[in-house]
């Protein structure tokens, strides 16, 4: 087999530098969480089905690979996450973790593999470039859970490499590189504890959890026959198996690229979180246990495991709030995206608001300054039309009507794309109807996107209008 590939080109300008070779590490077993979704899905278990999930992972390997004394203290910063109580461990601070979705082939190792000409398969391993990046904060004070979307092309600093994208500092560093440079792109956020997973799990994780039903935006059909990889999902709501699951997410042929994977890994956290949140997934823990003895590599203690699910027990859907590394495409976000360029004063006030890291004078935008999005889903362009008419007799002046919002949605989302729910919910208040979500599924150039639903259709027009509200 040749040398492993590098994967960076250098900036302009910029010396290039040689790609560290590395040693697999024998004996590691992962597949791909992609998110903190099993946690999260696990987590409406009551305290009874907490102490059984305790018991059944008191022999799990959680650490999987091996972290040098300086790499362990970049995590050991705050101290003690969780304490013992009569019933189950605690949280006893706000916790920050960084989740690592990594995906390895093949032709990514240093040393030959068993394989067809042409054919990279995917490999149980860790050392890769990061595929997916989340930072989630549980915060036991707010009672909230934070989810911030890193997009894996973002350009920032990796000690070692200098200007270049994100993901790549697990390639070069592991978690404790990672850790460094979201650190550093983040305003100097401590990270407490990482998880890694590979690809391969985030199938096994949605079949033990019995699949899950989203609304599939749009024609997906793609085929890699060097990785065995086949994408043909259809537009439509549907119940997606694990396979169609990973097809889902991994599908990135379409206008936004990289950051509109990010805007689907959001859909599928949140149904994952509303669908799971059941007693039927009690009777699914063998499995959802099974998947996690199996296919992580992290360094959180059973303990902290335990305390973090038994806080996701106490979490609502509305107090579960995505966001997404706010910034722009390098070339305005045509195909072929090179680097997402982060908005250092928009990090800095989402980092204080959501995630108590330094502050920030900000004040409430004026409604005259509001980028305020519209994507229908009814299919009336005359109720599109009534809203913009509501909007700026409301004062909203930087209104537009952006591409239509797919999924036919009874109620409708008032989306706070850039986190700004402040601005969100004076806007649901001035309409008088509607939800407010903090997420970044909207208009990408928006502050707030109306994702305009069939209520709208009822207090515009009349109940009897529309007979199919």
């Amino acid at each position: 087999m040749p040398a492993r590939k590098t994967y960076e080109q250098p900036l302009q300008g910029q010396k290039k530098t040689q790609p560290v070779k590395k040693k697999p590490v024998k004996g590691k077993r992962g597949h791909w969480l992609w998110l903190w979704l099993g946690f999260t899905g696990v987590a409406m278990l009551s305290a009874t089905a907490g102490a059984m999930l305790a018991v059944s992972l008191s022999s799990m390997p959680l650490l999987q690979s091996q972290l040098s004394p300086a790499e362990a203290a970049i995590f050991a910063k705050g101290g003690k996450i969780a304490r013992s109580s009569m019933r189950l461990p605690e949280l006893t601070r706000p916790v920050n973790i960084l989740v690592l979705g990594v995906k390895v082939l093949t032709s990514d190792l240093d040393q030959p593999q068993d394989q067809n000409e042409g054919y990279h398969a995917l490999v149980n391993s860790f050392e890769g470039l990061a595929d997916t990046m989340l930072l989630l904060r549980f915060d036991p004070e707010a009672q909230k859970v934070t989810v911030l979307s890193i997009p894996r092309d973002t350009q920032t600093h990796v000690e070692g490499q200098g200007l270049t994208k994100i993901n790549a500092a697990n390639y070069h560093g592991g978690p404790a590189l990672t850790a460094k440079a979201a650190s550093e792109l983040l305003g100097g956020i401590g990270v407490d504890r990482y998880i890694r997973v590979n690809v391969q799990g985030v199938e096994k994780l949605v079949d033990a959890l019995g699949g899950v039903t989203v609304y599939v935006p749009k024609d997906m059909k793609y085929k890699d026959d060097s990785q065995h990889l086949y994408i043909d999902l259809k537009e439509g709501k549907q119940h997606l198996n694990g396979d169609q699951a990973l097809q889902f997410l991994r599908f990135r042929y379409d206008k936004y690229g990289d950051v509109g994977r990010v805007q689907r890994q959001q859909v599928l956290m949140r149904a994952l979180m509303e669908q799971t949140l059941n007693p039927t997934t009690l009777a699914r823990l063998p499995k959802i246990i099974s998947v996690i003895q199996s296919h992580i590599d992290t360094n959180l203690s059973v303990e902290e495991l335990v305390a973090l699910v038994g806080f996701g027990v106490q979490t609502k859907r509305s107090d579960v709030q995505m966001l997404m590394v706010p910034g722009r495409f390098s070339n305005n976000g045509q195909h072929e995206v090179s680097y997402w360029l982060p908005d250092r004063q928009r990090i800095q006030q989402m980092m204080a608001q959501y995630f108590d890291q330094g502050y920030t004078d900000s004040s409430d935008i004026a409604p005259e300054s509001l980028r305020v999005a519209i994507q229908d889903s009814t299919g009336e362009p005359e109720a599109v039309q009534e809203l913009l008419n509501k909007l700026r007799e409301a004062g909203y002046r930087n209104v537009y009507v952006d591409e239509p919002w797919k999924e036919p949605l009874r109620v409708t989302r008032i989306v706070a794309q850039q986190g700004d729910d402040s601005s969100a919910s004076t806007i649901r208040a001035d309409l008088g109807f509607g939800e407010v979500r903090i997420e970044s599924t909207g208009s990408l150039g928006s502050d707030v996107t109306i994702q305009l639903g069939k209520d709208w259709l009822k207090q515009a027009f009349g109940e009897g209008r529309f007979l199919g509200f």
